[in-house]
């Protein structure tokens, strides 16, 4: 399974196989990018029928990982090469166990590629009023 980004006025969204490490059964992930929070990406595996595990990463990290190692802590990505094919693989740690999927690079690129057109690598903080984020952050601390 494969879907075009789809492009919505403010979103992109990708459908893909991902494979995660050591099994043969692909598993159904769908990466997400809205202006909305245009430094993020959002990476979700389905779990089940309606049941999906999201993660929120930097869209820089998505960006860096197609040409080398990315990322520390909880997240890591790089670019490798498994039976003659490109892929980006991503491992992924919490306290509740680690991952490690397995994600077409050329598929990854094509969605990268989407994001930039809805908002230039830069670009970001024209999209963000930083100030009402922060605004929003520290009022929640004073409650």
């Amino acid at each position: 399974m494969h879907r075009d980004p789809e492009m919505h006025r403010d979103t992109v969204e990708q459908d893909m196989f991902t494979v995660l490490h050591g099994e043969s059964t692909p598993v159904v992930t769908r990466w997400s990018y809205s202006l909305h929070d245009p430094f993020a990406v959002t990476l979700a595996v389905r779990t089940g029928e309606n049941s999906w595990v999201e993660w929120l990463m930097a869209r820089d990290l998505v960006v860096e990982s197609l040409s080398g190692q990315a990322g520390i802590g909880d997240v890591r990505m790089g670019p490798q090469v498994v039976q003659g094919y490109e892929i980006v693989e991503i491992e992924i740690c919490s306290i509740d166990g680690r991952a490690v999927l397995e994600v077409d690079r050329d598929l990854l690129a094509h969605f990268v590629r989407a994001t930039v057109e809805l908002v230039a690598i830069g670009d970001e903080s024209r999209w963000m009023d930083l100030d009402r984020e922060i605004a929003k952050i520290t009022q929640g601390c004073l409650e």
